[in-house]
C-alpha cells in the first residue's frame, strides 16, 4: 500500500468515526460521562492493585464509594440549588429595576455633560430590554429541564453510566493493550509517544482543574453565604463549576454577586466591597497557589484554544461537546505540535535544503 493509499484510508475511518458521532450524539452523554470517569479514577484503581486487590474487587470499591459520593452530594445540594435557582429567576426583574434606578441618575449626570438629554425613553427602553431578557432565561431554562431527551439522559446517567464505568475501570489496562496490539507497526513508537502526551496534558488539565473548580465553588459558595448574599451558594456554586472555561466562572460570578450585592446591601457598600474581596482572594488563590499546584505550568493548553474548543463542541455537538472538546482539543494540540516540529525538520522548511545544509 503507497503512502497516499494509507492516507486516504486513515481519512476514510476518521470521516466515518466522525459521521458517527454526529448520528449517535443523542445517545452518548452516559457513555461519555462513564469513559470520563474511568480514566479519571483508573489510577486509584492501580493503586488498589498495588495493595493486593484484584482489578474487580478494586474497580466495584471505586465505582460503588464514586457515585454514592455524588448522590449524597445531589440529594443534599439539588433542592437547594434549584430553590435558589427559582427565587434568583423570580426576583431577577426586581433586581434589574433596583440597578437600573441606582444607575440612572449617575448616567444621566454623565450624559448631561455631553449635552445628551436622557429622558423617559430611556427607562421604556431598560425595562423593555429586561423584560426581553427574563423571557430569554426562562426559555432557556425551560429547554433545559423540560422535554423528553432531559428526562432520558437523566435516567441514563443514573441507570447507564454506572454499570458502563464499571465494566470500562475494571477493563481498562486490557483495552489499552489491545490497541497497542494493534497500531499499525512502522508508526507504533510516533503512536506511543503521542499518546503519553496526550496523557499528560489530560491528567494535568482534566485531573487538576476538576479539583480546581471543586475548591473554587466551595470556597465561592460558602463565602458568598456566609457574607450573606441572597442565592449565594447558587452564585459561587455555578461560578466555580464553569471556571474551566478560563476567566469566564470568575468574572460571571463576580458580575452576578456584585449586582445581587448591590440591589440587596445598597448603600451599605461595606458589604458589597466585602463581596468584591471575595472575589479577589479566590482569583489570587487560584493563579498563586491552587491551579499552579494541581494544573501546573507544563499543560500545554492557551486559554484562548480552551474556549474555542468549548464553544465549538457545544455548537456542534451540545452538552456533550464540552464534555469532549477539551479531550479532543488535547489531541489536536498534540499532533498539531507534533506536525509543526515535523514540519520545520522537513525540506519543506528548509527550502529543498536537508536540514543544517547550505543553498
Amino acid at each position: 500500500m503507497s503512502q497516499r493509499q494509507q492516507w486516504l484510508a486513515w481519512g476514510l475511518i476518521l470521516a466515518l468515526f466522525i459521521v458517527l458521532l454526529v448520528l449517535l450524539r443523542g445517545i452518548l452523554l452516559p457513555f461519555v460521562v462513564a469513559m470520563a470517569a474511568a480514566y479519571l479514577l483508573d489510577p486509584v484503581a492501580d493503586r488498589l492493585e498495588e495493595r493486593g486487590l484484584s482489578r474487580t474487587m478494586a474497580t466495584l470499591w471505586i465505582v460503588i464509594v464514586f457515585f454514592a459520593v455524588i448522590a449524597a452530594v445531589v440529594v443534599v445540594l439539588v433542592p437547594v440549588i434549584v430553590h435558589q435557582l427559582d427565587s434568583f429567576v423570580g426576583n431577577l426583574p426586581k433586581y434589574l429595576a433596583t440597578l437600573r434606578d441606582y444607575a440612572l441618575p449617575y448616567l444621566q449626570h454623565i450624559a448631561g455633560r455631553f449635552g445628551i438629554d436622557l429622558d423617559s425613553g430611556l427607562q421604556t427602553a431598560l425595562k423593555g430590554n429586561s423584560e426581553q431578557a427574563m423571557k430569554v432565561v426562562n426559555g432557556v431554562l425551560a429547554g433545559l429541564w423540560g422535554g423528553g431527551a432531559a428526562l432520558f439522559n437523566t435516567l441514563s446517567l443514573l441507570v447507564v453510566t454506572p454499570v458502563v464505568s464499571f465494566y470500562l475501570l475494571r477493563d481498562w489496562d486490557r483495552m489499552i493493550a489491545h490497541i497497542n496490539d494493534y497500531l499499525p507497526l512502522d508508526h507504533a513508537e510516533t503512536v506511543r509517544e503521542q499518546a503519553r502526551e496526550v496523557d499528560r496534558v489530560l491528567a494535568g488539565f482534566v485531573r487538576g482543574q476538576m479539583l480546581v473548580c471543586l475548591i473554587l465553588a466551595t470556597f465561592y459558595g460558602l463565602g458568598l453565604s456566609l457574607l450573606g448574599v441572597q442565592f449565594g451558594l447558587f452564585i459561587g456554586l455555578m461560578a466555580g463549576a464553569i471556571s474551566f472555561i478560563p476567566y469566564v466562572g470568575s468574572s460571571l460570578g463576580f458580575i452576578v454577586s456584585i449586582g445581587v450585592a448591590l440591589a440587596q446591601f445598597w448603600p451599605d457598600w461595606i458589604w458589597v466591597a466585602a463581596v468584591a474581596a471575595l472575589f479577589a482572594v479566590g482569583q489570587f488563590l487560584e493563579g498563586n497557589f491552587i491551579a499552579p499546584k494541581l494544573v501546573g505550568d507544563r499543560v500545554g493548553l492557551h486559554p484562548v484554544w480552551i474556549m474555542f474548543g468549548l464553544f465549538a463542541g457545544g455548537a456542534l455537538f451540545g452538552f456533550v461537546g464540552i464534555l469532549l472538546a477539551v479531550p479532543v482539543f488535547a489531541v489536536i494540540g498534540v499532533l498539531t505540535r507534533f506536525a509543526l516540529n515535523r514540519y520545520r525538520d522537513s525540506l519543506l522548511y528548509h527550502g529543498g535544503r536537508p536540514p543544517g545544509g547550505r543553498p
